[in-house]
């Protein structure tokens, strides 16, 4: 059993249904941003599945210089804030420094740290207190049970509303690996755990001046993540993906997602009336 953690109407954690965290990578401009969302809403309305909408207003960590970042703090959160409003649903984001948790923490609900970040003492503390949800992306150099500590430098300030999230680790160059063996680890922290299914299999670096991906494994993942009893799956969704300025070719198309989105919720309704003891 797992935290509770609660925004708006959604509940993540302690066997409640899979919850999906889904957008593009990057804002793109805003009526791509609201297309989306809206796109997401619909599909999650009709499978009654809780949906946190995400997207980065600044890509921080980009392969090259020359790659779009998005359209920077003031502008994308405006934007984000939009979303929140005019569709009812929480929204979440990357923070990349100190100053950014203030304005960030008056529109999202929930700060993400992303994973090149993740031991950041400051930056977690900052967040923390901030009183909003936090969710850590499992950087692709630690071990899941690191992750332990990272959540306790959170839980130090007061605030439990934790969540830890797996995106793959590390192996040889332009590659990630999953280890199923991870998403019950992190569990044990008393957290409740996603999985960043599309940013597992994104080749970093891997087309020379961006990052490569390989889509078609998204699905096989998800099953095998789902199926371990995680309680929420974070996927990076694109109306396009072959036309997105970031992360398309991990990004999963629109159109193919309420099948996939079936088949885990099935999986996940399985698992969840046995839960692993």
């Amino acid at each position: 059993m797992t935290r509770e953690i609660i925004t708006g109407k959604v509940k993540i954690g302690n066997y409640h249904p899979l919850v999906l965290i889904a957008g593009p990578c990057v804002i793109e401009n805003e009526s791509a941003t609201m297309r989306h969302a809206e796109r997401l809403m619909t599909i999650c309305n009709d499978l009654s599945m809780p949906l946190i909408f995400k997207a980065s207003y600044d890509k921080a960590n980009r392969t090259s210089i020359k790659a779009f970042r998005g359209p920077g703090i003031k502008e994308g959160l405006a934007i984000l804030r939009k979303v929140k409003e005019s569709l009812g649903v929480p929204v979440i984001s990357d923070i990349h420094s100190i100053e950014q948790i203030a304005p960030a923490a008056e529109v999202l609900d929930i700060l993400q740290i992303p994973a090149f970040l993740c031991r950041q003492t400051d930056l977690l503390i900052a967040a923390a207190e901030s009183g909003r949800i936090i969710n850590v992306k499992k950087g692709q150099f630690l071990s899941p049970w690191d992750m332990k500590n990272v959540a306790g430098k959170i839980a130090a300030s007061g605030n439990e509303n934790i969540i830890l999230t797996e995106r793959g680790a590390s192996f040889g160059y332009n590659n990630l690996v999953v280890d199923m063996r991870s998403f019950p680890v992190m569990r044990a922290t008393g957290y409740p755990v996603v999985f960043d299914a599309t940013h597992s299999v994104q080749l970093p670096g891997g087309q020379g001046d961006s990052s490569g991906g390989q889509r078609e494994f998204v699905e096989y993942l998800s099953r095998g993540a789902v199926a371990t009893g995680i309680d929420g799956i974070f996927m990076e969704v694109h109306e396009d993906p072959d036309k997105a300025l970031c992360d398309g070719p991990n990004s999963i198309p629109l159109g193919d997602l309420p099948l996939l989105l079936k088949t885990l919720q099935a999986l996940d309704s399985v698992v969840k009336q046995r839960p692993a003891q």
